[in-house]
């Protein structure tokens, strides 16, 4: 039961970095519009799914803090700063995203709040993974540090390469989604974010490295961990090829597939971690009626129908989109 919950909390996590991911790399990309005909068009490319997207997040948070109490307790005071400014992020993007088509004096200010939320939020969630990468002071099992902890040179270079990284997710989703000029504006932003990517990638490699962290040496123990690289350096050449080949709908593929590439490198690295390399997840687990409990209630019900229903949109808006689509 402790790994049902953990591969259904690795999902819920996965499902919410790919798709809130490229909405919030729309909001990133927002100031690259030339007219206010192209924000329109990149608002209608997500206003059908974006809310939706966010409940991974809910989802994430209140399984993890049912199945394994002890990581949200560790966890949730290591980042109070980081998750509050997310929050607060996410709040006023969403507020922006539905007062800018109630005004049009104003529209500028919701405009920088569509922008400013997207980038705080990207940028606190990049920067939480790399410092649960670089390693967070715990004793036992309690957070041991204080509200700055998490601020390093690692988490910092985590958060920007993270924008980067939605950002690029959000240009192939314009490609996939959208026509004309803002088509060709995914298609001219997607190669320089891919080679932004690349560069934070080395960097963080080259970081990694002084830091001297366990990861390493779990890499050298476990050579076939070199899979995922592997797979994923295919997968960035296709990307690649598609681009220049403008097959719409294939260069966001590919790049979700990056990241689900990057997770997994993440969660066979850590493993069987849950809070690498101080709690594992027998340790975090909730007793085994808890779990059982659970399983009857979210396991049943609340991931398979949040799954059903995320598929069904997705189906119900496909296609392209366009400024004159409407929101409401």
């Amino acid at each position: 039961m402790e790994l049902l919950w953990a591969g259904a909390i690795a999902l819920a996590v996965l499902l919410y970095v790919v798709l809130d991911g490229f909405d919030l790399g729309i909001g990133m990309l927002f100031p690259f519009a030339q007219d206010e005909r192209e924000r329109q068009t990149m608002m209608n490319a997500i206003a059908p799914v974006w809310d939706g997207n966010e409940t991974w997040l809910i989802v994430t948070g209140a399984s993890l803090f049912a199945a394994f109490p002890t990581v949200y307790a560790i966890l949730l005071p290591a980042f109070y700063l980081p998750l509050i400014l997310m929050l607060m992020a996410l709040i006023l993007r969403g507020v922006a995203f539905e007062f800018r088509h109630k005004t049009t004096r104003m529209r500028w200010v919701w405009d920088a709040g569509f922008v400013g939320g997207s980038y705080v939020a990207t940028f606190c969630q990049g920067a939480a993974v790399g410092a649960i990468v670089a390693g967070l002071p715990i004793e036992g099992t309690r957070f041991a540090g204080n509200s700055w902890s998490w601020l390093g040179a690692f988490p910092l270079v985590c958060g920007f390469g993270l924008c980067l990284g939605y950002a690029l997710l959000g240009a192939t989703w314009l490609a996939a989604k959208t026509e004309g000029r803002v088509r060709d504006l995914g298609y001219a932003l997607a190669p320089k974010l891919l080679l932004g990517v690349i560069v934070f990638l080395a960097i963080a490699f080259v970081q990694a490295l002084f830091l001297e962290s366990r990861i390493m040496d779990r890499w050298l123990d476990r050579p076939v961990l070199l899979i995922f690289p592997i797979l994923g350096n295919i997968a960035a050449w296709m990307l690649v090829r598609t681009l220049r080949r403008r097959q719409d709908p294939w260069p966001f593929r590919y790049v979700a597939a990056i990241f689900v590439l990057a997770f997994g490198t993440l969660a066979v690295s850590f493993w069987p971690y849950m809070i690498p390399f101080s709690i594992t997840i027998e340790q975090a687990a909730a007793p085994p009626l808890s779990l059982s409990f659970l399983f009857w209630g979210a396991g049943l019900f609340v991931y398979p129908l949040t799954l059903l229903y995320t598929g069904f949109v997705y189906w119900v808006f496909r296609g392209k989109v366009g400024a004159d689509a409407g929101y409401h």
